[in-house]
């Protein structure tokens, strides 16, 4: 039976609130399935005040694709879903779409349809070409008389086109031109609708009165009603569930969106400078603080999240300003923080002026603890603490737990000097006593750019600047061998600096070419006091040392440089005539020693006894060629002959002279004997590395 086109008309004229939509096509591959929709735009005759009615509607489907309308029979009944209509949110064209009232939750579908009706308070998102309708039309074919967004009344057989097919839709957020339950064709279908959306989005009219939706600015956008505060509430709400998940950057991205969207309001800067400050962007953070206040001065939270940043940047009277306003009382936890930390940068404060560097570093110390921990000024003070201490090398070290923050113009003053030229002025000394004097000049001149007028930057740059002037001159005069001026400008640098390490290493080279070597020593030492791990001027003191026979104080030097430079055949060498002379100043004999001797292989038991009974000291490695221990310590025996050239190192294999085995007592391998003079002094079985170099340094004397 067929009817003709006015029966699709005859539903319009039906005066129910809403008409439900029941899906009736087969799901195919890969499309989303169908929910109801609330047609009833604010522009439908459709809509009617009749609530909570339900109707059973008798119409035939087309089996054809003809314009006229004829359609073959089908009955359904469609149960409408009632809306509340004093609820403050109600758009015209919302969708009502939560399960509990939807007369479609219990529904079945045919197997393979799947169906997701999870409640959520977002706008869903709809596949591209389905539109459902009270009479299930054919595929991509819609009823005549319904009203799209867009206003345009589609006819009957108004299909949409196959190449269309892989697009969505989604629906508007009820903002705008679009209310809730709007479908915007064309959407990508991952896009977070309800504020989740990127900020920059474009609404354009499509076919059918579609809207697709494409990238575009937000103040663009937001002419065009696609988003609006809305949406920016939206978007920071979502920022603050990625914010308590502990997801910053995911977080700051959604407050700049926020931003984007509404410029003006204080609290979403507030919120960026949170995020910022979980990301350990502090300077930022403030920045955004500042923002805040100054969009809204009465905004509290804001000025106390100042607060607590800038305390922890040590600058206590500005956080003292911003979170003791007034008429509030502020945070307890925040003033005690406050108070402790300003405690702390008093004391300290007072011990850097009366040069008491032991106090300002305990006092440094404790204000980073009490919540001063990202204070640039309070790390570098603790190096400057520890350069004056002569602890250089931990002075250096600490350079790397400075925080890193860009330089502002904040005219906060930090022991006098601006807070910004405080760090350069303290890496400026460390530098120069380091021997970078180009760095230290570079350091000195920003630190001078900064706080000009401050006194003890600008003397610090004069200083470094004759410093290395005298350590250039110096050099110049060292290369041409003469000595004698070279100390003399040497001295001269020291004058402006004296505590400058290097330059009391170089004029004790100075000193050691003019044959005064006790002079040198007296440089070497000052330098040494200085920068413990200074080898050049270990290495001239060694060997002015050496010129003065001082044979004992000679080889300790060499000793230390030979564990620092196990590979330099020089100090190996001099360390081996220092042990041998220094055996000889003891009236010991001296038989066959030659520098860069090798391990001696003993085959048989006299050539044992007559190796160990030599005069001196002979360590002995008993091993087995099968033993996996034996295999992996020879070859550190091999390095101790080549670091103790005075020792003589000789090898059994136990295996290969069973006697001198037997006559050895030896059951274990690898076990070494030490001799001296011919008597066994001490034993040791499977040692470690260290073990046995202690034993042979020990008796290497």
């Amino acid at each position: 039976m067929s009817h003709s086109g006015k029966n699709a008309t005859n539903i319009s004229e039906v005066g129910f609130d809403n008409l439900s939509i029941h899906d009736s096509l087969s799901c195919e591959a890969n499309k989303p399935d169908f929910r109801e929709l609330d047609l009833g735009s604010p522009v439908s005759p459709l809509r009617t005040r009749a609530s909570g009615l339900t109707t059973t509607t008798t119409t035939t489907t087309s089996s054809s694709s003809s314009s006229s309308g004829s359609v073959s029979g089908q009955t359904r009944s469609n149960p409408v879903a009632k809306r509340p209509e004093s609820s403050p949110n109600s758009h015209s064209g919302e969708l009502s779409g939560s399960t509990e009232t939807s007369p479609t939750a219990t529904r079945n579908f045919k197997p393979g349809h799947n169906r997701s009706d999870s409640g959520s308070t977002h706008p869903s998102i709809y596949s591209g070409h389905h539109q459902s309708s009270v009479n299930s039309p054919p595929l991509n074919v819609l009823p005549t008389g319904n009203i799209c967004p867009s206003g345009r009344i589609l006819k009957t057989g108004m299909g949409l086109t196959s190449n269309r097919s892989t697009r969505t839709d989604i629906l508007g957020s009820g903002s705008g031109h679009y209310g809730h339950g709007s479908i915007m064709r064309g959407g990508s279908s991952n896009i977070n609708v309800g504020g989740a959306a990127p900020s920059s989005i474009k609404s354009v009219a499509g076919a059918g009165g579609g809207v697709a939706v494409f990238p575009e600015n937000a103040q663009a956008n937001k002419s065009r009603g696609g988003i609006c505060g809305g949406d920016a509430e939206e978007v920071k709400r979502l920022g603050n569930e990625l914010y308590r998940k502990g997801c910053f950057g995911e977080a700051l991205s959604m407050y700049d969106r926020a931003i984007a969207l509404a410029p003006g309001n204080a609290a979403y800067r507030a919120n960026r400078a949170a995020a910022l400050t979980g990301l350990g962007r502090i300077v930022e953070a403030v920045k955004e603080c500042d923002e805040a206040v100054r969009l809204d001065p009465n905004y509290w939270r804001a000025h106390q999240r100042l607060a607590t940043l800038l305390i922890r940047l040590g600058q206590v009277e500005k956080a003292r300003g911003h979170l003791c306003l007034p008429g509030l009382q502020p945070d307890p936890a925040d003033l005690q923080k406050l108070q402790a930390v300003e405690k702390h940068l008093s004391k300290c404060t007072e011990a850097r002026k009366a040069s008491d560097w032991k106090s300002a570093l305990r006092e440094a110390d404790a204000a980073i603890a009490a919540g001063a921990d990202f204070s640039p000024q309070l790390f570098m003070c603790r190096a400057e603490a520890l350069l004056k201490l002569h602890q250089l090398e931990d002075a250096e070290s600490s350079l790397s737990n400075v925080p890193k923050l860009e330089l502002s113009c904040s005219q906060t003053r930090f022991f006098g000097m601006l807070a910004e030229a405080y760090p350069f002025f303290v890496r400026a000394q460390i530098d120069m006593a380091l021997g970078r004097f180009e760095n230290a000049v570079t350091a000195a001149e920003k630190a001078g750019q900064i706080d000009p007028r401050n006194v003890e930057v600008a003397a610090l740059l004069k200083n470094v600047r004759l410093v290395a002037r005298a350590r250039v001159r110096g050099n110049d005069l060292f290369k041409s061998e003469r000595f004698t001026e070279a100390c003399s400008v040497y001295g001269e640098g020291l004058r402006f600096d004296p505590s400058n390490s290097v330059l009391y290493g170089n004029r004790a080279a100075c000193w050691f070419k003019l044959g005064l070597w006790e002079r040198s020593i007296e440089d070497c030492n000052q330098a040494l006091s200085i920068q413990p791990n200074y080898t050049k001027a270990l290495r001239r003191r060694a060997a002015s040392n050496s010129k003065l026979e001082r044979w004992a104080d000679a080889v300790r030097d060499y000793e230390v440089l030979r564990r620092e430079f196990p590979d330099d055949n020089e100090v190996a060498e001099s360390l081996f005539h220092a042990q041998v002379a220094l055996k000889k100043s003891r009236g010991e004999e001296v038989y066959n020693m030659k520098f860069g001797g090798e391990v001696e292989e003993v085959s048989g038991l006299e050539q044992f006894r007559a190796a160990v009974s030599l005069p001196g000291v002979s360590v002995v490695h008993f091993k087995a060629a099968s033993n996996l221990q034996c295999k992996q310590i020879s070859p550190f025996v091999d390095t101790l002959c080549g670091r103790y050239p005075s020792i003589n190192f000789l090898k059994v294999d136990i295996d290969a002279s069973p006697g001198v085995a037997n006559a050895e007592n030896v059951r274990i391998v690898p076990t070494f004997k030490i001799y001296k003079n011919g008597s066994r002094v001490k034993e040791i079985v499977c040692p470690s590395r260290d073990m046995l170099e202690h034993s042979v340094r020990h008796y290497s004397f």
